[in-house]
């Protein structure tokens, strides 16, 4: 491609690279000049334009932007993504759907060396993504670039990025009251928000008291497909009430503790093939927590183990909550 100042008159065919101000209109940038552009633009008093014009083997900017995602995302229907129409040599990428945004990051470190001017920005992977949100944008910012390195973007992008959607569609969030009062629906009202971006829906509400046979009894009549434990009184080791029950039901408990604060007091477990989740006392606040970055994996059917929670330290430290009880910096030595 070249690029730089032309004669006006030279300019027909070549794309405008900033905007100008005609005789009775304004000429924006990356037009392809028509004679009737120069006209205007004469009539206006210029002389001379700044402009690109793509030599052979050059692709524009839209065509290249449009065949990188076609590459980047060869299934839309099996990747869950929604490709948008090029423009300005930008192509966005939304999730079909809610879903947990999954990335192949060597591939998209690949893809985005290949040549400065071909780039891609994308959510962290492992982002919970709303129906229709963006969750990458592909920019060509040159005006044209070599079809050479088109192809070679192109190569090895298939598959790099996908919207894993929800495989559970119901679930049972059980609480405990350390007293004979029925806990505020606090706690619930906030589960019920973030299922509810994920198409999960709560059945009926259960409270009973902290005891194991109690919590036990009421995993092992739960509805749901996915089982969640919020206690009254906090779960403060892996032989507590709340983890105990769900050994005492039949059920395993795989993990408990996590090093992501607020979130700390989080465990996991499993009965008859159910996933238990027992949630942190921060999980009454819609805000994030650690709880959440577990629930979405175990939501769109995506495993979960020990070694993973153990992974979710590095990044873990999360905003501080207004209503927590002992804030971070009053608990210091």
């Amino acid at each position: 491609m070249k690029f730089g100042p032309v004669p006006l008159h030279e300019a027909q065919g070549a794309i405008l690279a900033h905007s100008l101000q005609g005789a009775t209109r304004k000429i924006a940038k990356g037009t392809k000049l028509a004679s009737e552009d120069l006209a205007e633009l004469s009539a206006a008093g210029h002389t001379e334009l700044t402009v690109a014009r793509l030599e052979p083997g050059d692709m524009h900017e839209d065509a290249a932007a449009e065949a990188l995602a076609n590459a980047l995302v060869p299934d839309p229907e099996g990747q869950g993504i929604r490709i948008s129409g090029a423009g300005t040599g930008r192509v966005n990428l939304y999730a079909a759907q809610a879903g947990l945004v999954r990335l192949d990051r060597a591939r998209l470190e690949g893809f985005n060396a290949v040549d400065p001017m071909i780039t891609i920005a994308t959510v962290p992977d492992y982002h919970r993504a709303d129906a229709n949100g963006m969750i990458a944008t592909i920019k060509v910012i040159s005006y044209a670039v070599p079809e050479d390195a088109v192809r070679q973007a192109c190569t090895g992008a298939e598959g790099a990025m996908q919207v894993v959607p929800p495989v559970f569609t119901r679930a049972t969030l059980i609480e405990t009251r350390v007293t004979e009062e029925t806990p505020a629906d606090k706690g619930r009202a906030a589960m019920a928000g973030r299922l509810h971006r994920m198409g999960i829906s709560l059945s009926d509400r259960v409270v009973v008291p902290h005891r194991e046979m109690e919590l036990a009894e009421a995993l092992s009549q739960a509805p749901g497909e996915l089982l969640f434990v919020l206690t009254g009184s906090a779960t403060s080791d892996v032989m507590d009430v709340a983890p105990q029950a769900v050994r005492r039901a039949g059920g395993a408990v795989t993990r408990f503790g996590m090093p992501v604060d607020p979130g700390n007091l989080l465990f996991l477990g499993d009965y008859q093939g159910k996933p238990v989740i027992g949630l942190p006392g921060c999980a009454r606040s819609p805000a994030l927590n650690g709880a959440d970055w577990v629930l979405e994996r175990v939501i769109c059917g995506i495993p979960v183990t020990a070694q993973d929670i153990a992974a979710m330290g590095v990044g873990g430290l999360l905003k501080e909550i207004p209503t927590r009880p002992m804030p971070r910096r009053d608990a210091e030595g």
